[in-house]
């Protein structure tokens, strides 16, 4: 079976192995993928779960589209409810952190512009 350069999927034998307690993240596409402006990766967060950096920022912009669950964000201070269909924007510089409140495990695609530098450490802790 050829790989088609222009269709990313999940990889649900990985998913699967985690567990569902377990969050779960895949890079489906960055610089070591063919990408040069972006970087896209498929989250899962269990129940209790969140940010595994905290409370941070990043050199770039970030943007989340909530696929399923609700995700509970803080920016700049502020705190909300993102549920599925929810686009959350985190500028670049700007402190914030999610984690999932709710009962079962939240899914989200994480895009990060321009892509990060893999040379810099992507999140600090503020």
């Amino acid at each position: 079976m050829s790989v088609n350069p222009y269709l990313r999927r999940v990889d649900s034998d990985a998913l699967a192995a985690t567990g569902v307690g377990d969050r779960f993240s895949q890079n489906l596409i960055g610089q070591a993928t063919g990408a040069a402006t972006c970087h896209v990766d498929w989250i899962r967060t269990p129940s209790g779960g969140g940010s595994p950096a905290g409370l941070h920022v990043h050199e770039v912009d970030q943007v989340f589209w909530v696929l399923e669950g609700t995700m509970s964000i803080e920016v700049d201070g502020r705190e909300f409810d993102a549920p599925a269909g929810s686009l959350v924007v985190f500028p670049a510089g700007v402190p914030h952190r999610n984690w999932n409140a709710g009962p079962a495990p939240t899914v989200h695609l994480a895009v990060n512009t321009p892509a990060p530098d893999p040379a810099v450490p992507f999140a600090r802790s503020v």
